[in-house]
């Protein structure tokens, strides 16, 4: 029996290489089976031969069916080149900026660079103008002191009216120093006078006025210890509780403030001291 006959001619190829040399092996192996059974087999055998070719002859035909045709593997390469030719196109742009980012970045560094060194630059002419500045003020305030010294007349240690007065004023231009080294003579050679209290005191307003709180803290007890009918008493009190204050000792400020607004009401100092307690949160009932 034929080939032809059992089996008929094996379907045209469409499917990949590898799909067709194995449809051809397998026509193949069935022409020499079918060759085989033509010689020595029953027509029964044979027909059962047939059947089990022809549901090979089947599946051969779906594996074709399924398998991708050159058309679509044609499509398909065209699909990946196209896509890698995008990704290389991307990639091509992408370093493009990077590369104008790193152009842009050096500039950026050059100029700060050329900030820094001007930033620098101006610290220093700055630092210059300063010394310069301070220069020029020491040298005013040596002249300012030269001229003061030398339109001072001579002060007649023996005249207590000329010693209270050259404190006083070294006092009013802020010669806290000489002030006070006046004021002291004044104590010390002139103990028994009206003004010997007021000198007193202004040493305690000159410490005051320097900073030096608890000098003056100590002034003003001072007066108040040895002065005691002294119509600076409450001035002294007053200025005791702000140099409290200023000494972070707030209880001890308060009840000198207190002291002054109960004590001496209607003075001057009595409003002063009620004022700072007002500001200090703090109610007096005297």
């Amino acid at each position: 029996m034929k080939l032809a006959v059992l089996l008929g001619d094996p379907p045209p190829y469409r499917g990949p290489r590898r799909h067709g040399s194995a449809a051809r092996l397998l026509w193949a192996g069935v022409a020499l089976v079918t060759a085989l059974a033509s010689g020595c087999s029953s027509s029964r055998e044979l027909g059962e031969i047939k059947t089990q070719l022809a549901e090979i002859r089947l599946e051969v035909l779906k594996l074709q069916k399924q398998a991708p045709s050159k058309d679509e593997i044609a499509a398909l390469d065209a699909s990946v080149a196209g896509r890698v030719d995008e990704i290389l196109r991307s990639q091509t742009e992408t370093r493009a900026d990077v590369d104008r980012l790193a152009v842009r970045v050096g500039q950026l560094e050059d100029k700060l660079d050329d900030t820094l060194f001007r930033l620098q630059q101006l610290y220093q002419q700055i630092v210059a103008t300063n010394q310069e500045l301070q220069e020029l003020r020491n040298a005013a305030e040596a002249a300012r002191a030269s001229v003061s010294s030398s339109r001072r007349q001579p002060v007649n240690p023996t005249d207590p009216q000329a010693v209270y007065a050259a404190a006083y004023n070294d006092y009013l231009q802020g010669n806290f120093d000489l002030a006070i080294l006046g004021f002291r003579r004044y104590v010390e050679s002139f103990d028994a006078t009206e003004l010997t209290d007021n000198a007193a005191y202004w040493i305690g307003e000159c410490f005051y006025r320097q900073g030096k709180y608890q000098q003056a803290l100590d002034q003003f007890d001072d007066v108040l210890t040895r002065y005691q009918t002294s119509d600076r008493t409450a001035s002294a009190l007053l200025k005791k509780g702000y140099s409290y204050l200023q000494l972070g000792q707030r209880a001890q400020g308060v009840v000198q403030l207190q002291s002054v607004y109960c004590g001496h009401a209607g003075t001057d100092e009595a409003a002063l001291a009620g004022q700072r307690l007002q500001e200090l949160g703090i109610d007096v009932d005297c």
